[in-house]
């Protein structure tokens, strides 16, 4: 009989506290690389979408609230930018920009956020290497003296709504859809659909701004005001230096009434660092339900070193060394945990598809649940090692059986 075969026999015979204590181990296997993988990538994801814009001038207050609200499309506009700063800005320090795109947010269609804006906005990579495309249609015509009342919908819009190319919709007021709210008159047609993106772009409407800030309903007087104007500064690294430190001096520190955020990648990585306490609480949990789990490899094999005397006995009066015993328990001891670590990632594959569904439908971020990490290598591997370590207690237990004391039948 080969250690294998004595293996499964025993694993088969005690197969209710093998299962239970296999699950375990699935379960803090599964908890860690879910832990790590879900920060890391949410992380990379929120640094990477800054929609291609290194800055952003909005109304004086929260940096945090105005890239929430300019570049994922979250929280309340903090305010206005006045039509005369708007101006002044990009006739008095165009020198210090590549694009600067308006947005004006204020309306939206049962939940899903209108945002009017410039074509330009169509023309930046909003990642690495990727532009927002059309699916399907055309994008809106942009006219300053008479609006066109069309829009451009993102993909999530478009399958949550069922709008279609030449579909109609009319707008409501304020960012937060209620039943039996009154729409706004302004009748708008649907000519073209984003491609998904991964992007909360795809969760938000797209009409041209001088629609958003002349439709009916809203106050003549702020008209040509803008909720916020995205910033893309110069490719040259000098350059952009020199224009994010020249405005922010311009803004943050020569104005009362409108702010300027330096760096949007900063500002997302700051507002992570006020919730790692929440991922390392959840990474300790992890840690706990690997060990209880451990633990409990220990206590099951441990259990049954009385039962299994006789068979150890057996074994070593047909030849078995005391290292054959020694090395069967702790060979049992990490296949439990490494059936625990393949219900791991199971229990991982759960985890970041429900992780990764929130995060699209609440926020059009999406997630890689099948993107490599060394963590799933590393974790797995811990965890085997430290079920073979756990082992080596009942292992020594069984090295000094007493081969004729446990050779007596026992009544």
């Amino acid at each position: 009989m080969t250690i294998w075969m004595i293996i499964r026999n025993s694993l088969r015979h005690h197969a209710l506290s093998t299962g239970i204590t296999a699950v375990s181990i699935g379960l803090g296997c599964g908890l860690l690389m879910s832990v790590w993988v879900v920060n890391f990538q949410t992380q990379r994801a929120f640094k990477n979408l800054t929609g291609g814009f290194d800055s952003i001038l909005g109304p004086r207050g929260s940096q945090l609230q105005l890239v929430l609200n300019s570049l994922f499309h979250m929280d309340s506009s903090p305010g206005l930018v006045k039509a005369f700063d708007y101006r002044l800005f990009r006739e008095k320090y165009k020198r210090f920009y590549k694009r600067a795109v308006p947005i004006a947010v204020g309306d939206n269609l049962k939940g899903y956020r209108i945002v009017g804006t410039t074509l330009e906005l169509f023309e930046v990579e909003h990642s690495p290497g990727q532009k927002y495309e059309l699916a399907a249609g055309e994008k809106f015509i942009q006219n300053a003296t008479q609006w066109n009342k069309e829009a451009v919908i993102g993909h999530t819009v478009a399958a949550q709504l069922g709008l279609g190319i030449n579909d109609t919709f009319q707008p409501y007021h304020g960012l937060n859809f209620t039943e039996g709210q009154m729409p706004h008159k302004d009748i708008y047609s649907v000519t073209g659909i984003l491609k998904p993106s991964g992007t909360p772009a795809d969760r938000v409407i797209w009409i041209p701004i001088e629609g958003l800030q002349q439709m009916d309903g809203h106050d003549p007087r702020f008209a040509g005001d803008v909720s916020a104007v995205l910033i893309q500064m110069s490719d040259n690294t000098t350059a952009r230096a020199f224009g994010m430190n020249s405005l922010d001096s311009i803004y943050n520190k020569g104005t009362d009434h409108l702010t300027f955020v330096k760096s949007n990648e900063d500002v997302v990585a700051r507002l992570f660092d006020q919730f790692a306490w929440a991922e390392s609480v959840l990474r300790w949990v992890a840690y706990l339900v690997a060990v209880v789990a451990a633990a409990g490899v220990l206590a099951s094999i441990y259990n049954t070193m009385n039962e299994r005397r006789r068979e150890f006995a057996i074994l070593r009066a047909l030849g078995a060394r005391r290292s054959t015993i020694f090395s069967v328990i702790v060979l049992e001891s990490a296949t439990i945990a490494a059936l625990g670590v393949l219900i791991g990632f199971a229990v991982y594959a759960i985890i970041l598809l429900a992780a990764e569904g929130t995060l699209r439908n609440e926020i059009g971020v999406s997630l890689h649940p099948m993107e490599p990490h060394k963590v799933m290598l590393i974790v797995p591997v811990v965890m085997v090692a430290f079920g073979a370590l756990v082992g080596i207690i009942p292992a020594a237990k069984a090295y000094g059986t007493d081969v004729a004391k446990n050779l007596t039948p026992q009544s």
